[in-house]
């Protein structure tokens, strides 16, 4: 059976990217978007893992366009956003699908782990999984939770 960080991921800059990489971390992973209403939650993302990652955590971001087509852009104008309205240093990755048989592996994955109030499939953006040391998915979270009201449960894990 796979566990999260048997997983690879392209970054913004097409790098692969192994998920073994942040192996012994506490992860917050989230599917984002530009030209959504909850867009700002880019700012409590990253206070959350400027102030956090000191301690070994880390806020992933995958932008995903499936969902009003609210991220229209390619991966050049997805980080160029990201730097200049919220100063994101969180790794963020390339685009992709999160429902559907194109969605990436990863979020099959943490759909099965945790399951939504309506099911596995991922609702709307800013839809957020929380994962331990260990690789386990201990919380999934919809968008309309700030990412600085998840504060506790990340120190918990800390």
């Amino acid at each position: 059976m796979a566990a999260i960080h048997d997983f690879t991921a392209n970054s913004l800059a097409g790098e692969e990217v192994p998920l073994k990489r942040f192996e012994g971390q506490v992860l917050l992973i989230v599917n984002t978007a530009s030209a959504c209403g909850f867009t700002p939650q880019y700012r409590g993302l990253q206070e959350l893992h400027q102030k956090l990652s000191p301690r070994g955590f880390a806020v992933l971001g995958f932008p995903c366009n499936q969902f009003g087509a609210q991220e229209p852009g390619d991966a050049g104008r997805i980080e160029e956003f990201c730097k200049s309205n919220y100063a994101v240093t969180f790794p963020m990755f390339a685009k992709i699908d999160v429902n559907g048989s194109h969605a990436h592996p990863l979020f099959d994955y943490l759909k099965r782990e945790k399951s939504g109030l309506l099911g596995s499939s991922i609702k709307w953006n800013f839809t957020k999984f929380l994962v331990d040391r260990s690789g386990k998915v201990v919380g999934r979270y919809a968008p309309t939770v700030r990412p600085e009201n998840l504060t506790k449960e990340i120190e918990a894990l800390l």
